[in-house]
């Protein structure tokens, strides 16, 4: 059979079976968009984020490499996925309008774009700035609609991604614990003579006993000097006695990810790395206090960059106290809706959900990070994860 036989065959069996959310949640994300897209004047909105389309419809596959592209009007929805992916189309979803095309046959996807995208008026809101959305689609359907304005409403649909519904919340809540679990295991294991894979491959075994689905980002696990340079991972080094082994993990419940920092050393801390322990638990400090209902991203960065004034000569930081996390997909589980640092003017609001990469790095000697992931409750902010924060 092609794969529109299959199509029907698994609509008829599995329709939705995987569909991580009731119905009723997702009309009410469907609702919210639609309202801002009318606001704006938008009458089809063309999404090709794979979270975007995870949030509106519950669609979830590993490949995410591949052309998917949501379609969103006032009264439709339609999917359009290659052959591949029609499995996925039909059990993690309830869209009734799925569109098919040749995994090989990229040219069959613009004309059936393009006639979803006719007929609702002349503007087409689009997110320029995913790195799904291909050149080329775009270019293709200004051919095909050349009466079409194309407008950037990259903002549209993370403005109501950032805060969180209480089924969300519940399913960050989960993998804040099997996140936990798999830095419990990983720490237990950590002793000189280990390599950086092995603790990994640790920490990995308990993430995925744990009930992880594929993660969005591997477990991180870097030591001594390796763990001063950001964004490194496991290469095979082995841990001596005294190192910085630090870790980073994000367990992954129905897509959503709570990710956490903890940092261990193989051996006695010297007096320095506690000096920077204790920097990190300062700025955390700082920067929970300040996540209140109604004040400014930007008030919780500056907060916390006077936490954390007295290293801030010797060490390294990025500048981004958290950013928010939700419901990704490989290669990152941050969410892009939201980031604590200066000049953000967004005000905070009960229901969203940050991590804070809160890892200080002396360059060449070490890194310190410990971290939670943490939502914003009525009165102040509550952690999701459970670090018990100890250097040792």
């Amino acid at each position: 059979m092609d794969f529109n036989a299959y199509q029907k065959t698994l609509a008829n069996e599995l329709r939705g079976r995987e569909c991580p959310f009731p119905e009723a949640e997702y009309e009410q994300r469907l609702e919210r968009l639609r309202a801002s897209m009318a606001a704006e004047d938008i009458g089809a909105l063309l999404l090709t984020d794979p979270s975007d389309l995870f949030y509106l419809t519950g669609y979830s596959t590993f490949e995410v490499s591949v052309h998917v592209a949501l379609v969103v009007t006032g009264d439709t929805l339609t999917l359009q996925v290659p052959s591949i992916e029609t499995g996925p189309a039909m059990i993690t979803t309830r869209v009734d309008n799925v569109i098919g095309y040749r995994w090989e046959g990229i040219g069959d996807v613009l004309d059936p774009l393009a006639r979803a995208l006719s007929g609702h008026g002349t503007t087409v809101g689009i997110d320029y700035w995913h790195g799904s959305l291909r050149q080329g689609v775009v270019e293709g359907l200004r051919q095909r609609l050349p009466d079409t304005r194309f407008v950037d409403v990259s903002g549209m649909l993370k403005g109501i991604r950032i805060v969180k519904s209480p089924a969300e919340i519940d399913c960050l809540r989960q993998s804040a614990r099997i996140t936990g679990q798999g830095i419990d295991a990983a720490v237990a294991a950590i002793c000189p003579g280990m390599t950086d894979n092995d603790i990994a491959a640790v920490g990995a075994r308990a993430l995925l006993e744990g009930g992880s689905e594929f993660m969005s980002m591997q477990p991180i696990v870097t030591v001594g000097q390796r763990s001063s340079v950001i964004h490194t991972n496991h290469k095979r080094c082995r841990v001596e006695d005294g190192d910085v082994v630090f870790l980073e993990f994000g367990a992954v419940w129905q897509r959503y990810t709570a990710p956490m920092m903890r940092t261990v050393v193989a051996g006695r801390p010297s007096a320095r790395m506690r000096t920077v322990f204790d920097g990190c638990r300062r700025v955390v400090d700082a920067l929970q206090a300040a996540m209140v209902p109604g004040r400014t991203f930007d008030s919780a960065a500056r907060a916390a960059e006077q936490a954390m004034a007295p290293l801030a000569g010797e060490v390294f930081f990025s500048g981004v106290f958290g950013y928010t996390v939700g419901a990704q997909f490989p290669p990152s589980w941050v969410e892009g809706s939201g980031f604590i640092a200066r000049g953000e003017t967004a005000v905070f609001q009960p229901g969203m959900v940050f991590h804070l990469p809160l890892c200080l790095r002396i360059p060449g000697q070490w890194g310190i990070g410990c971290s939670d992931t943490v939502v914003v409750k009525e009165h102040g902010s509550e952690p999701l994860t459970a670090n018990p924060w100890k250097l040792d």
